[in-house]
């Protein structure tokens, strides 16, 4: 029998193989997912997922835009603080030693001055008070400013946000006797209100120990002086080194003869109430120094 050749099948050749021809698209990946090609413009759905180049810089300046309304915030509270709270405040000289620190050239006492307390009730005997100087108390004060117009302008400007201090004769000293009251001292007597001696703890004891033919007045007697409605009679601490409500006095030359000062106008050498800026409350600097500054009333002797 002979074997007929099918001739639906092609031929092979033995050690030959036929060449396999790839049918997958060479731009087809093998996930399925088509590769855009150099040049091609990306379908819809691809700038979606295209980074906005724009956006780091719109970030970027929201950043600064929030920073800034942050700062001005932040400037707008602490202008508030200041004018309408409580301001921090140096001690320059020796006048209330030792209850405040302060002398030229050293490291003073930098206090915490309440802004609000007298908003609401008036000054008491024993309060330690800061208060701008009236003018007759003036007298010698030096101008913090700048001579140069730019640079005054400058701190002006700086003083209203009170980063700068006031352009003001400030200073602080104890509320002694308020409006109404008379107060005087006499060898004899010690230092009086209405009549009655007052009981002084915060007095410097080392200063009166040093030169005791100075006490009980610790300078020249004076008065009386009948302190007027709205007006405070103020006194340091360091009486035998403070210019205070004696030192701006002033005096019948009779009496001022025989050594009695503050004879003469009694709205002389007092200070009005509206010059007081606020209450002394804390020391705040030195750390070896924080603590509350406490207001005895010398007038509560009992």
């Amino acid at each position: 029998m002979t074997d007929t050749a099918d001739s639906s099948k092609p031929e092979s050749h033995t050690g030959e193989s036929d060449p396999k021809v790839s049918t997958r698209n060479p731009e087809t990946r093998p996930d399925g997912d088509a590769a855009t090609p150099a040049g091609s413009i990306p379908e819809p759905g691809q700038a979606a997922e295209t980074p906005d180049a724009g956006e780091p810089e719109d970030a970027k300046r929201s950043t600064v835009r929030e920073f800034a309304i942050l700062a001005v915030i932040a400037v707008v509270l602490y202008y508030v603080m200041l004018t309408f709270v409580a301001r921090p405040y140096l001690i320059p000289s020796e006048s209330m030693e030792p209850t405040l620190h302060g002398c030229t050239g050293c490291v003073g006492d930098r206090i915490m001055v309440d802004k609000v307390s007298y908003r609401f009730s008036a000054p008491r005997p024993g309060d330690v008070i800061v208060f701008k100087g009236p003018p007759p108390w003036n007298l010698g004060y030096k101008s913090i400013r700048s001579n140069n117009t730019v640079l005054r302008w400058v701190q002006n400007g700086l003083s209203f946000v009170g980063f700068v201090p006031p352009d003001e004769n400030d200073l602080v000293k104890r509320v002694i006797a308020v409006g109404g009251q008379t107060v005087q001292c006499r060898a004899e007597t010690g230092l009086t209100v209405d009549g009655k001696q007052l009981k002084e703890p915060y007095l410097d004891r080392n200063t009166m120990a040093a030169d005791p033919s100075v006490y009980p007045c610790l300078g020249s007697e004076f008065g009386p002086v009948a302190v007027p409605a709205g007006r405070l009679w103020v006194m340091g601490d360091n009486r035998t080194h403070s210019a205070d409500s004696r030192a701006h006095c002033t005096s019948v030359p009779a009496e001022a003869l025989k050594g009695v000062l503050c004879t003469g106008d009694p709205t002389s050498g007092t200070v009005p109430v509206s010059n007081v800026i606020g209450k002394a409350r804390f020391i705040v600097w030195p750390p070896s120094r924080w603590g509350g500054v406490g207001s005895v009333n010398p007038q509560q002797n009992q």
